[in-house]
């Protein structure tokens, strides 16, 4: 049998009806940009591995950190112990986080790192002695699969077998462009009416969404009326973080800044598993007593990861490097000279850009969902062209890795271009 065969006699795949969904490609090597497949077929990996891998695959500088932590320290528990590579990782990111983050927690992924910022979000007002026990949160969010993550996020199919099961979670609009105010009045009536404990967002760009985007100054606003309102605020830069946007983090476009922040992904290069949530101060005091039912009681085996931490700290120096800065500046002017030029398609209603994130809707006579027709019909396509594109619904969007060359990038665009004509 080959792999593919083998797959499906032992494994479950994420997000996949498997009686209806097609045999998934079985990848057997990657460098850089590129992924061959078990025929030795190419592809370029144009949305970097689910964002994931933004300095390319099997990468040198991440693979020796990697190895020489491995023959050094691979694992050890994190409670009660601790050790250098989790230290020079927190240092780090202290350095280049807003200068209100103060405490670094450790953890699996992304949904882990947003289950951590609600836990503290709630707890820290019991530890107060206060009931606050609704998050505010955006339509049509995703902030994760594991239950607090699941509820703050608003696309249904994702969460509607287990409704009547979460944490209580409100809703207000997305504050894009002419719509604004909307979502200020909005959130002035949910803390009013509600125990409302924090608000969480992906800031500036709804991921899952579609690349859905908003503006700085709207953040900055929704972020001060909590102020105002003693509601935490939490920023889910999970997908944003480490340079997607143009600057290392999306919360360095605003200035109001967060109470908590949550990073995951591109943390690691996409090579080990690991996740951050960040706290100021005065959040890491609400827990600091002589009362052990004031602690923070969540944790993982993997915690701080010697292994991941040489993979994290490795990553962020490389993001950091000249080479790599000019490399997010290139495929961002490259983004916007497509959209000068696609936006004027007949098939094409709206595009956007932001660093290195392209977004572009197809027109549709009806409402394409999610995993719907088109959906696949569009994905399919890009897979037979050797791009691996995910669309979301009628939305195309592209988010390679750093390191994509102009020519790789410009078939990319070609392969996009030919998709719209058979949509």
């Amino acid at each position: 049998m080959n792999l593919t065969e083998r797959d499906s006699q032992c494994l479950w795949h994420p997000y996949t009806q498997h009686k209806t969904a097609a045999p998934p490609v079985a990848i057997a090597r990657g460098e850089g940009a590129l992924l061959w497949d078990d025929q030795n077929k190419e592809y370029i990996d144009a949305i970097a591995s689910w964002w994931v891998n933004p300095f390319g695959h099997s990468n040198r500088c991440i693979a020796d950190a990697i190895y020489k932590q491995l023959t050094t320290l691979e694992h050890v528990l994190f409670g009660g112990f601790t050790h250098e590579p989790a230290i020079l990782v927190a240092e780090k990111l202290l350095q280049i986080l807003p200068d209100n983050q103060k405490k670094i927690f450790f953890s699996d992924n992304g949904s882990t790192a947003v289950e951590v910022a609600i836990k503290v979000a709630l707890q820290y007002f019991y530890n107060l002695g206060k009931k606050r026990t609704t998050i505010i949160a955006f339509e049509n969010a995703f902030h994760g699969d594991t239950f607090a993550a699941m509820a703050a996020s608003g696309i249904s199919f994702y969460t509607q077998a287990f409704q009547g099961m979460f944490i209580d979670v409100v809703r207000i609009p997305v504050p894009v462009k002419g719509e604004e105010q909307a979502s200020f009045d909005a959130l002035r009536e949910r803390i009013k009416t509600n125990n409302c404990a924090g608000f969480i967002f992906e800031p500036l760009v709804q991921g899952a969404a579609g690349m859905v985007m908003y503006e700085p100054e709207a953040l900055d606003q929704l972020i001060q009326i909590c102020k105002e309102n003693n509601v935490l605020t939490i920023a889910d830069e999970v997908m944003t973080g480490f340079g997607k946007t143009g600057k290392t983090f999306a919360c360095d476009y605003i200035k109001e800044q967060p109470d908590m922040m949550c990073l995951s992904k591109a943390l690691t290069g996409g090579t080990i598993p690991m996740a951050i949530t960040t706290f100021t101060q005065e959040l890491f005091d609400g827990f600091y007593s002589d009362d052990i039912n004031k602690a923070l009681f969540h944790g993982h085996t993997f915690t701080a990861n010697p292994t991941g931490c040489a993979a994290a700290l490795a990553s962020m120096e490389l993001l950091q490097t000249q080479e790599m800065q000019e490399n997010i500046a290139r495929v961002h002017r490259s983004h916007l000279d497509f959209q000068k030029k696609i936006q004027l398609h007949p098939k094409v209603t709206t595009t956007r850009v932001l660093g290195v994130i392209f977004a572009l809707e197809i027109k549709t006579e009806d409402h394409a969902s999610y995993y719907g027709t088109l959906r696949n019909k569009l994905y399919d396509f890009f897979i037979e062209n050797g791009v691996i594109l995910r669309p979301v619904g009628n939305i195309v969007y592209i988010l390679p890795p750093y390191i994509i060359t102009e020519k790789q990038l410009q078939k990319v665009y070609q392969v996009v271009e030919k998709a719209i004509e058979i949509a």
